[in-house]
């Protein structure tokens, strides 16, 4: 959409031709480049959303089965973690990329199943493997969260009557939510420059584009500069959106706990 309007308004156009040119530095190349590789913006922003959607949930998991020791779960889980933060993120998409086809293919000829393994998109093992990631480190934020809630206010929750469900989902989760979500924003934006790796499993996102457009003239560094402004607006707007939620949460949470004293001290 944004590129659509950069070229149809033919603004744009005009501005470049204020831009100094240049035969060993372009500045006019850097903001050429820029609607081509917004193009695929919407790729990197799915592999951002899809590998911290998913990311968060299994760390949620992680950080539960370690708190509470779950029998055979918690051997799993620890080592899983202890392999996702020991290896480069680069070598765990390539075991995505070539792993998940081989299990498929296993699957297919011992139980007699017809998975098409070429009709699986490429971004779906880039998902998977920066959703793995994301987990193995936002799980200890979670778990770390989750231990600083005061135990105070989960006896008081219990006191009420309140099932565990519901003291995870009123008293543990929004008050660790609190405390997570700064770190949990910072490693948003540490994924989102991570998607540039998904270029060697074969996803076209922004840095893959730049690649490919400089290619063709060989004015690599200007259009790496291009993807850099690129990645450095997305993760302002990160930034910004995570203060934004920051300071709805400081503005909210108060509110559920003087409640919950309230009711404490009414004796309900």
């Amino acid at each position: 959409m944004v590129t659509t309007y950069l070229l149809t308004t033919g603004w744009y156009e005009e501005f470049l031709k204020f831009i100094p040119d240049g035969k060993l530095f372009s500045l006019r190349a850097v903001f050429e480049a820029i609607p081509g590789i917004l193009q695929n913006l919407p790729i990197t922003l799915l592999l951002t959303a899809g590998g911290a959607v998913f990311g968060i949930l299994l760390a949620m998991v992680f950080a539960i089965v370690k708190i509470n020791r779950v029998k055979v779960l918690y051997p799993i889980q620890a080592f899983f973690v202890s392999f996702l933060r020991g290896t480069p993120l680069l070598v765990q998409l390539m075991l995505t990329y070539f792993g998940i086809p081989l299990l498929l293919k296993a699957i297919n000829q011992k139980y007699g199943t017809s998975f098409n393994i070429n009709e699986i998109p490429a971004s779906v093992f880039a998902i998977v493997a920066f959703a793995f990631n994301e987990a193995a480190y936002a799980s200890e934020t979670i778990r770390a969260a989750i231990l600083s809630v005061d135990p105070g206010e989960i006896e008081a929750a219990r006191s009420l009557g309140m099932t565990n469900k519901q003291v995870y989902m009123r008293v543990i989760i929004p008050n660790a939510a609190v405390v997570a979500t700064p770190s949990l924003i910072n490693s948003l934006i540490g994924l989102t420059k991570g998607t540039s790796l998904a270029f060697s499993a074969g996803v076209v996102e922004i840095f893959a584009k730049a690649q490919a457009i400089a290619g063709a003239d060989y004015r690599y560094f200007e259009r790496f500069i291009s993807v850099s402004l690129i990645y450095w607006a997305v993760n302002i707007l990160i930034e910004q959106l995570g203060r934004w939620i920051e300071k709805m949460m400081d503005i909210k949470q108060p509110d559920k706990f003087e409640s919950l004293q309230q009711a404490e001290g009414e004796g309900i």
